[in-house]
């Protein structure tokens, strides 16, 4: 089968932003053929290139969402920098930008005067806290969009402290909640023929969305929900056990066909049939007592002998991993989850694949993150037909 292109070719993205949210909606979209031009401060450029571990001063993380991206620099604040921005966007089709909404009123490129000049530009402003409110101007991360959104609130034991993610949650939860909101907007444009539009994303909201029982039981019920640790109030069993070699097995009683299987696989079949531990709503006054009878059996078996047991049976259940047995799982091997791209600064480097698995037109990564400002000739010269001679010029002047 011949190579797709992707089913984003044709379309180009202007990644203005930076860190986290905004560039990981670019680098989903540059995965399946979208265009992507990366546009960097002069000097210093996108914080994640330094971000998180590194390896001869090289961040990882950049290298993996810098792929599949051209890189240039521009001076926003300056004439040029602004000049040479416009004439971008009026080759584009998206724009991801996640500076202050004073910033970029200063700058001229606030939503009102980029849709003003480029009417067919999609623009998704993807903040901290999003337009409209008191806090719209105000500096966001993910950080406070878990403290924020009720996440922290309900993660971690009942009588320990709330518990922020080790891993960029807000971030990523609001990057795909954004990226299908672009095609979207992209979809009612090519598809209705309508305009381009302001897509605006912040990270509370698509997080607050994921945890929404919480906030519907204290709307209809007047509870504030708290920490459980790692149960579910909606299912039994579910927790995470330590096994007799002191591993980790996670197990899911979602439903109570689910739930059966369970009782069977423990040697406690009459559960099976009392509805006291079947019935949904019952069975979760019982979550506690259903609870302790699936630790104490884990507890009495080694890892393997468990899963061995669950998957005779056909429970949900799982081992808990480290980045090491992820890595190795057989599944994921066979499926391609981790792919090795070779990189001229780092040599080979396992990256995780495109998520998303479509048939026709698969994901690809062409390369990884490129250096500061190195396809400034390319797109600069090629793409807006900038005189060569005129390069120098703009970089002295600190335009690019």
């Amino acid at each position: 089968m011949v190579e797709s292109p992707g089913p984003l070719h044709g379309v180009r993205v202007i990644d203005a932003a930076t860190l986290a949210a905004g560039p990981l909606v670019t680098t989903a979209m540059g995965e399946f053929g979208a265009d992507v031009i990366k546009v960097e401060q002069p000097g210093a450029g996108d914080p994640m290139r330094t971000w998180g571990d590194r390896k001869d001063d090289i961040g990882l993380v950049w290298k993996s969402m810098g792929r599949n991206k051209r890189c240039v620099t521009l001076d926003l604040r300056s004439a040029d920098g602004q000049e040479l921005f416009h004439r971008l966007l009026d080759v584009s089709d998206v724009l991801v930008i996640n500076n202050r909404p004073s910033a970029l009123a200063r700058w001229g490129i606030d939503y009102e005067s980029v849709h003003d000049r480029h009417p067919h530009l999609v623009m998704l402003h993807i903040t901290g806290f999003g337009r409209g409110g008191p806090k719209s101007d105000s500096p966001g991360f993910g950080t406070l969009a878990e403290a924020m959104s009720g996440f922290a609130h309900l993660t971690g034991q009942p009588d320990g402290p709330p518990t922020l993610p080790p891993f960029m949650l807000a971030d990523g939860v609001a990057a795909m909640a954004a990226t299908y909101a672009v095609m979207m907007a992209l979809y009612h444009r090519d598809v209705h023929g309508g305009g381009g539009q302001l897509v605006d994303v912040n990270l509370i909201e698509p997080l607050a969305r994921l945890i929404e029982s919480s906030t519907l039981a204290f709307d209809q019920l007047g509870t504030v929900t708290g920490r459980v640790g790692n149960r579910l109030d909606a299912s039994a069993p579910r927790n995470a056990y330590r096994t007799a070699d002191d591993k980790w097995v996670a197990v899911s009683g979602a439903s109570p066909n689910i739930a059966a299987r369970v009782y069977r696989a423990i040697g406690r079949p009459e559960l099976a049939e009392n509805p006291d531990y079947m019935d949904p709503v019952l069975r979760q006054k019982r979550a506690l007592e259903i609870d302790e009878l699936v630790a104490d059996w884990i507890g009495r078996h080694t890892l393997e002998e468990s899963m061995a047991v669950f998957e005779a049976a056909s429970v949900a259940a799982a081992p808990i991993y480290d980045v090491r047995q992820l890595r190795a799982d057989e599944h994921l091997v066979s499926r391609g989850t981790f792919v090795p791209v070779d990189d001229p600064d780092l040599g080979p480097m396992t990256v995780q694949a495109p998520v998303a698995v479509l048939s026709e037109t698969p994901g690809h990564i062409a390369h990884l993150g490129r250096h500061l400002g190195a396809d400034n000739a390319e797109v600069f010269g090629d793409l807006l037909d900038v005189d060569p001679d005129r390069l120098p010029t703009l970089r002295a002047a600190g335009g690019i």
